[in-house]
């Protein structure tokens, strides 16, 4: 009879602790989940900010073991806001590993048709009014065909990359060798390991996918880049 009622009380006590997980809303940016919680793991994926998510253990002090669609991983606790108790069967759907989409924008080529347009319109009003002044027609249009030059390879020329690019600092992707027109070696520091992404340029940001991670880099000129999120850091040409 005490062993039953021990077993009892084991029963109670286990779905007690399933019942009180709690339910965290992320509040950065993009949250890194990483596949153990030693800081230097290999990232797995990251949760949306204001996105809901399941703690699955709370027992370290920095890190919280979290469930997300694929699997399961640790975030950082001081990203976290603590929402309310998850009830032992949540209707609460899991917070999924984003993957970024690529988003068409049209915007640069609107702007350099404006500027264009313009262009041709000065162009038209120079032969009109000043037919008699040769030097003036000369200079204006030199000055209106250089503007517009400057123009197309500011917004309307696709922006190359190529050669390795390195960084000094303490990032997990160390170096990017940008061999093709779309693929680039990527030196994975972590892990000590080199792996091919492929990537496409959306004005001045190159965009990479390696697994659930997306890799963001500022183009600044042709010899530095610069990386975002939690691939931060300056990446100059050798």
């Amino acid at each position: 009879m005490t062993r039953i009622l021990f077993l009892f009380v084991a029963l109670f006590i286990s779905s007690m602790n399933l019942s009180a997980q709690d339910m965290y809303r992320v509040k950065a940016d993009k949250l890194n989940v990483r596949a153990t919680n030693d800081p230097k793991s290999k990232v797995i994926g990251f949760i949306r900010q204001d996105e809901n998510v399941a703690v699955l253990d709370s027992a370290d002090a920095k890190y919280f073991k979290v469930k997300v669609t694929n699997g399961e991983g640790w975030v950082s606790k001081e990203y976290l806001i603590r929402v309310s108790p998850v009830p032992s069967k949540p209707v609460v759907k899991p917070a999924a590993v984003a993957t970024p989409k690529a988003i068409t924008d049209n915007s640069n080529l609107i702007f350099f048709s404006i500027v264009a347009l313009i262009l041709i319109t000065i162009l038209f009003f120079i032969f009109k009014y000043l037919r008699q002044n040769r030097i003036l027609i000369a200079f204006s249009t030199l000055v209106v065909l250089v503007t517009g030059y400057f123009c197309f390879i500011t917004f309307i020329k696709e922006k190359v990359v190529t050669g390795t690019f390195a960084s000094d600092s303490d990032t997990q992707y160390q170096s990017f060798d940008f061999k093709t027109k779309d693929s680039v070696v990527v030196k994975d520091v972590y892990s000590d390991s080199l792996f091919i992404a492929h990537y496409v340029i959306e004005g001045d940001m190159i965009k990479l996918q390696q697994e659930q991670n997306t890799i963001l880099l500022l183009i600044r000129d042709e010899n530095t880049l610069i990386g975002e999120g939690f691939t931060k850091g300056t990446f100059i040409k050798k």
